[in-house]
């Protein structure tokens, strides 16, 4: 799904112009009638094709709630704002997941303190104990 702006991160991620280009030409395929937008099909058939699966019903509820009234569906202004939304919380998450297999040096898929406490030691020596202590809880 899309993180919330809340939940963003304050750096922002740009597609580079080869991949701005693909999202283009996927929009295009998927507006097979040259509509000049996307119907929820043709955007579920863009998400598989560019991220490999199919929105559930709540996620292409979500992004139908925001078509403009005016239009019948997602014009390709809308779809790569959307799709470079997605594609920045996919790299969010991505590196959340290598920070945390940094932090699990035993792989066992959570953290001791003990764990949290060495990564910080190598990352940030002078941070005090206490700190540590309490980002841990």
């Amino acid at each position: 799904m899309f993180f919330s702006d809340a939940g963003a991160r304050p750096r922002t991620w740009e597609a580079s112009p080869s991949e701005h280009k693909k999202w283009v030409e996927v929009f295009k395929a998927c507006d097979e009638d040259n509509k000049g937008y996307l119907s929820r099909e043709d955007f579920k058939v863009a998400v598989v094709m560019l991220f490999g699966y199919k929105p559930s019903k709540i996620e292409a509820d979500a992004v139908m709630s925001s078509v403009n009234p005016n239009t019948s569906g997602l014009t390709l202004e809308e779809f790569l704002n959307i799709i470079r939304k997605k594609k920045e919380a996919q790299l969010y998450r991505n590196e959340i997941r290598h920070i945390f297999t940094a932090f699990d040096r035993h792989y066992r898929g959570y953290l001791t303190l003990e764990d949290f406490q060495k990564a910080f030691k190598q990352v940030a020596p002078k941070l005090p104990e206490r700190i540590t202590l309490e980002v841990f809880r």
